[in-house]
């Protein structure tokens, strides 16, 4: 159960890096829910999300192997 949960941690990290991506070649892809759409908001809501998803994934990954050992 635990590694279905890595594994969707590391799929929504992949799916929020390629909005990122996509996001900064043409904001409106990603930000179609917004009324106003620039680089920087893409920054900030895609860029975030990428940045927590990794910090969990990266202690995850620490205290799994902590605790194995």
């Amino acid at each position: 159960m635990l590694l279905a949960l890595y594994y969707l941690l590391w799929f929504l990290l992949c799916i929020s890096i390629l909005s990122l991506l996509a996001g900064l070649v043409r904001p409106v892809y990603v930000l179609w829910f917004l009324d106003r759409m620039n680089r920087l908001k893409v920054l900030k809501i895609y860029g975030c999300a990428s940045l927590i998803l990794l910090s969990i994934l990266f202690i995850w990954k620490y205290f799994l192997d902590l605790f194995s050992a």
